[in-house]
C-alpha cells in the first residue's frame, strides 16, 4: 500500500520559515517524480513546485519561486519543501504527491495535477 505522509506545517509570523517533509512508503520511490501542491480555503488546489527521481530538475510556480525550494533524499524515501519568507497568501494545506517519473515528461506534466498518489496534507498558516 504506497503512503503519503506530510509533516512539518504549523503557524508561523509571516517573514519566518518552515520546512514540510514528505516520507514514502509503499512503492519504489527513488523513480518517482514528486510534487508539492496547496490548496488555500475556498479555492483551487494549484502547484507549488515539482522535482524529478533524480533531483536533478525541479518546478516552481512563479509565486513560490526564489522563496521556496524542493528536495529529496531517496535513501530516506522522503521529498522536502524548505519555505522561507512565508507570507499570509502561502497560507494553505500543502499536498504532497507522486507519479513514476518519465524521460519523456516536459515541465507541464510535472507542473500539472496527474499524479497518481497523494498524502493527506499538512496545514501551513502563515500570520501577518
Amino acid at each position: 500500500q504506497v503512503q503519503l505522509v506530510e509533516s512539518g506545517g504549523g503557524l508561523v509570523q509571516a517573514g519566518g520559515s518552515l520546512r514540510l517533509s514528505c516520507a514514502a512508503s509503499g512503492r519504489t520511490f527513488s523513480s518517482d517524480a514528486m510534487g508539492w501542491f496547496r490548496q488555500a480555503p475556498g479555492k483551487e488546489r494549484k502547484f507549488v513546485s515539482a522535482i524529478t527521481w533524480s533531483g536533478g530538475n525541479t518546478y516552481y510556480a512563479d509565486s513560490v519561486k526564489g522563496r521556496f525550494t524542493i528536495s529529496r533524499d531517496n535513501a530516506k524515501n522522503t521529498v522536502y519543501l524548505q519555505m522561507n519568507s512565508l507570507k499570509p497568501e502561502d497560507t494553505a494545506v500543502y499536498y504532497c504527491a507522486a507519479k513514476r517519473d518519465r524521460t519523456y515528461y516536459s515541465s507541464s506534466d510535472y507542473r500539472g495535477q496527474e499524479y497518481d498518489y497523494w498524502g493527506q496534507g499538512t496545514q501551513v498558516t502563515v500570520s501577518s
